[in-house]
């Protein structure tokens, strides 16, 4: 969106300073583009990190940002194009530029036939895909002990909260015990011996795969029979364990993507929370992505033109980061977030009961981050 702040993935220099204030063996995650990576994890990694894993965070309400060739030609050839119809799509077409208090004029795109040979040869060719999913770096630092057992009993840092994150109500899993007798092996007792299977309903261990909930995604996971291990094909997604965890899944229809823990994207309610006093703002950002027009109600059920009090464009939802300050954070310690935008981190923070550093250069989103973090601070504060 032009932004001179996100033009580039942070250098070098930012991640040593991660690395110089974190414990031995604690974890960094880093949210990254899909064009930019792979610069985002060699430079975690140049910094003195380990990569330990990538986090797809999948979703189903991407907005491809594609330019269309044929028209591209026809335009270069000064050529008009036939308007044959309405697009199908109903997505916006941004006209201008606009400031954060005032709407640009939006009109709707029409379709068009290609006007010369040269673009009716190149009709139906783009330059994108469609933005599906996020990636998240998982890297560590390296131990300070010989052991991970060493590492987490000296300083507390070193491993992730599996049973803290496990996905899905009805379980999942299954444990092998050696049965009772005579001849007693890993394979059981004799040849044809049998070892008794265990079911824990603890739920599924949580994986480097989350997905926003939405049909488009879960269309992608067919609902399958119950498994060997005993998971329940439609067992509700949401992770398990922790203190105040956020609760919803899929029903009983709900395919096998319920073995993945799903965050929807950030919903006008998280978004604006604790901005009252805040005056609505709109930007290019939340135009292109909610392919609506100004009369017709956006996916949370307001007006395109009414904009939003945080206009920052790329919120996380505080249910994922929820997620994953559980997931890398251990009991009481605090989270760091030298990127804090509009503060969703801390928010996440706070609900999960750890301390919270945010460091943020944009004063106006600066501003939003302290208002959203200090509602829910307050609202800790009274239980």
């Amino acid at each position: 969106m032009g932004k001179k702040w996100d033009y580039d993935v942070p250098s070098v220099e930012v991640w040593a300073e991660c690395l110089r204030v974190l414990k031995p063996g604690g974890h960094l995650l880093a949210f990254a583009g899909t064009r930019t990576q792979h610069r985002m994890a060699v430079r975690i990694e140049d910094a003195g990190f380990e990569i330990r894993d990538m986090i797809a965070w999948v979703y189903g309400s991407g907005f491809p940002k594609s330019l269309d060739v044929s028209k591209a030609i026809d335009k270069a050839a000064g050529a008009e194009r036939e308007v044959v119809g309405d697009n199908p799509n109903n997505r916006p077409n941004c006209a201008g530029k606009q400031t954060r208090s005032m709407a640009a004029p939006i009109t709707m795109q029409p379709i068009t036939a290609p006007a010369t040979p040269a673009a009716q040869q190149w009709q139906g060719w783009g330059t994108a895909l469609k933005p599906a999913l996020e990636p998240i770096t998982v890297a560590r630092k390296p131990l300070g002990e010989k052991t991970v057992a060493a590492n987490v009993l000296a300083h507390g840092t070193g491993a992730i909260n599996v049973d803290g994150c496990r996905v899905g109500a009805n379980g999942g899993t299954a444990k092998g015990s050696k049965p009772q007798g005579n001849g007693n092996g890993i394979y059981g007792a004799g040849l044809h011996g049998a070892c008794e299977i265990t079911q824990l309903n603890a739920g599924r261990w949580p994986a480097n795969l989350i997905h926003d909930g939405s049909d488009e995604v879960v269309a992608g996971f067919p609902a399958t029979a119950v498994s060997k291990s005993g998971g329940k094909a439609g067992a509700i997604g949401y992770h398990s364990g922790g203190a105040g965890a956020d609760r919803g899944g899929h029903d009983d229809n709900g395919g096998s993507a319920a073995r993945f823990f799903y965050c929807a994207k950030a919903s006008k309610k998280d978004r604006d929370e604790g901005l009252e006093g805040f005056d609505l703002k709109t930007n290019d950002f939340h135009r292109a992505s909610s392919g609506l027009n100004q009369d017709r109600p956006g996916r949370e059920g307001r007006k395109q033109s009414e904009g939003a009090r945080n206009h920052h464009p790329t919120v996380k939802p505080t249910a994922l980061m929820r997620y994953l300050c559980r997931l890398i954070t251990p009991p009481q310690g605090i989270v760091l977030d030298p990127f804090m935008g509009s503060g969703s981190t801390g928010k996440a923070a706070v609900l999960e009961g750890f301390q919270f550093i945010g460091i943020e250069r944009d004063a106006e989103y600066l501003e939003i981050a302290k208002a959203r973090i200090a509602r829910k601070t307050s609202q800790q504060n009274l239980l």
